[in-house]
């Protein structure tokens, strides 16, 4: 403890990042590790193509006695149709595959608290794009963005019977949404995650931080510090931070604010790895609140070209990996979801997946936790971005710090990603800066990367590629995207590409590969054959092999996902066929190349 006095409030401050999020921010985190009770289930709903429930034309309306637009809404869901929640309605409905409009959901439910004097909040894990939330006829507030959690309190408006719920959710695209208007994914629409109603007491534990300090990971006795955040009032003076398994037991001062900080050290603490993935119980106690997380203890950093884990050099063994189950052909929101892309990914050989192009579901975060997979996290600022749009800017910021807010405590999560093929330029580099600082500012304890731009051959004349991006300035890690043998030349192209990268940083590939149709054979001349996809991950790994600084692949992709984009009829049809696994679970035999070269990499790397 006494090292602390060498480490200001200030300083913990700024490395933790805790307090500085917005109101917007403030969901209920760690849901499962509260009292809790599922929504999930059949929800009744009403299609509102013209968005009449929200402009209030009055056709939809039924009951003109009705005192406000959730009333006349509720009203109106007698003899509505239903919907499963979670679940994007695209899936479930064959008349609602491609509607991207409003639908209002609604469902009824009992609840007595199980506690006296308990605040209650309804949390939602995700919807998709925009969510009006009403609760019992009354308004309570707008959510913005796809893949983010957010909650309301209902504690004044809840009865013990006859509650409802009504979520209208628009899945439109709009020129300053984040995405924008076009994306290369499907745009599922709906309540997509998990819904449930959390129960905490008055004052409750509304944020919390743990972190390794780097300098200690070599020491005899290894350095965590962290902050508490309470909400609500009549703070208690004290609360409390327990790690059992290491004997831990400290007490936190709680400030006016209700905030606290606190440090302990340890001898015995194992160090959280891929081949150690190795979590601790992390109990928190404030007044009469407790919660409990599993939290794992490791550093992350950069030394010249190198990404150390735990100080020492890693080789980031990846794949891309979209949130999408294939098989049911829906957006992954369960465990089970989570559990079939990462067991796919293990069999690969990997210890690291890039969870593209957006925020996945939580579950899979906490089970890479559980498995030992370092991950890659992203928001999607992507095509046709509204750069010069404060207001996007803005919501930017927002959704990446719930990103945070959540994920933040998860020892696999690495990097947080910025942007994905954005094209360079004054009002984008500076969007991205504004980005970049704001994360930093939220969490700087992880990797800053992005997959930037490279120069093309028009403008460096042979084979010779640039990467220049002047974005990569203030990242940590250089990325980019490499497509040669699919999108220009053959494969064996690949042997003549020289690249120069233009900063002394670490270099992820963020993706490379092409298309195959799973069960079709042919020579490895033959484009949508397997053979083919092979023959390209052979000459792209031989390539990738010689670029000074590379310490990671993320190759694109894992599964075969759904897509508007690839319309190539009895090939695509709708589907993105770049997957190293088909969308019915059978492995390509690209997908044995990237086996066989990460068992190679994981014994350079011992």
């Amino acid at each position: 403890m006494k090292i602390m006095k060498f480490i200001s409030v200030a300083v913990i401050g700024l490395l933790l990042g805790v307090g500085n999020l917005s109101a917007q921010s403030n969901f209920i985190t760690n849901v499962n590790g509260r009292t809790h009770q599922s929504l999930n289930g059949k929800w009744k709903y009403i299609l509102d193509q013209y968005e009449t429930g929200q402009i209030g034309f009055s056709p939809l309306y039924k009951n003109s006695k009705a005192k406000s637009k959730s009333d006349r809404v509720e009203y109106s869901f007698d003899n509505a149709q239903t919907l499963w929640v979670p679940g994007s309605w695209n899936s479930q409905k064959e008349e609602l595959y491609l509607y991207e409009g409003s639908i209002w959901f609604r469902k009824t439910f009992a609840y007595q608290a199980k506690h006296k004097n308990s605040r209650i909040f309804i949390y939602v894990g995700a919807a998709n794009y925009k969510t009006t939330f009403s609760f019992n006829g009354k308004k309570l507030g707008e959510h913005e963005g796809g893949f983010t959690p957010f909650s309301f309190e209902v504690t004044d408006l809840l009865k013990e019977k006859d509650n409802f719920l009504i979520l209208g959710v628009s899945n439109r695209r709009e020129k300053d949404y984040i995405p924008a208007m076009v994306t290369d994914w499907y745009n599922h629409g709906g309540i997509t995650r998990d819904v449930k109603i959390v129960e905490v007491p008055q004052t409750y534990i509304d944020d919390y931080t743990l972190v390794l300090q780097k300098e200690s990971v070599d020491k005899k006795s290894r350095l965590v510090y962290g902050s508490i955040q309470l909400a609500g009032a009549d703070f208690p003076a004290k609360a409390n931070v327990e790690v059992p398994e290491l004997g831990i037991n400290t007490s936190i001062v709680i400030d006016e604010k209700g905030r606290g900080e606190f440090s302990f050290t340890s001898k015995k603490m194992s160090l959280w790895s891929p081949e150690n993935p190795k979590l601790y119980n992390v109990m928190l106690k404030a007044g009469e609140d407790e919660i409990t997380d599993r939290i794992g203890f490791r550093t992350i950093e950069t030394r010249g070209k190198e990404i150390l884990l735990n100080g020492k050099a890693v080789f980031l063994r990846g794949i891309s990996i979209h949130d999408e189950n294939p098989i049911r052909r829906d957006r992954a929101h369960s465990m089970d979801d989570a559990e079939l892309l990462l067991a796919w990914t293990k069999e690969m050989g990997c210890n690291f997946a890039r969870l593209a192009h957006y925020p996945h579901q939580e579950n899979i975060v906490r089970l890479a936790d559980e498995l030992g997979i370092l991950l890659w996290e992203e928001l999607p600022l992507y095509w046709g971005i509204d750069w010069k749009n404060k207001e996007v800017l803005e919501k930017a910021k927002t959704q990446f710090g719930e990103l945070i807010r959540r994920d933040k405590n998860r020892a696999a999560t690495i990097i947080w990603s910025i942007a994905n093929e954005t094209v360079p330029g004054k009002a984008r580099n500076h969007f991205l800066s504004e980005v970049a600082s704001y994360v930093r500012s939220q969490d700087c304890t992880r990797l800053l990367s992005a997959a930037c731009r490279k120069d093309g051959a028009e403008d460096n004349p042979g084979n010779h590629y640039k990467v220049s991006d002047p974005i990569a300035k203030i990242l940590d890690i250089v990325s980019f995207n490499e497509y040669q043998g699919w999108y220009g030349g053959a494969p064996e192209t690949c042997r003549n590409k020289e690249y120069t990268i233009e900063y002394n940083k670490p270099v992820i590939i963020s993706e490379f590969g092409g298309g195959a149709i799973e069960g079709f054979h042919a020579d490895k001349e033959t484009r949508w054959s397997e053979e083919y996809q092979e023959y390209m991950y052979q000459e792209n790994l031989a390539m990738f092999d010689k670029i000074d600084g590379v310490v990671g692949l993320t190759p694109w992709i894992l599964v075969d996902f759904m897509t508007p984009l690839r319309q190539l009829p009895d090939v695509q049809d709708g589907w993105n066929r770049k997957g190293l696994v088909s969308e019915s679970g059978a492995k390509k035999k690209a997908f044995y190349i990237m086996q066989n070269y990460y068992k190679k990499k994981k014994e350079q790397y011992k």
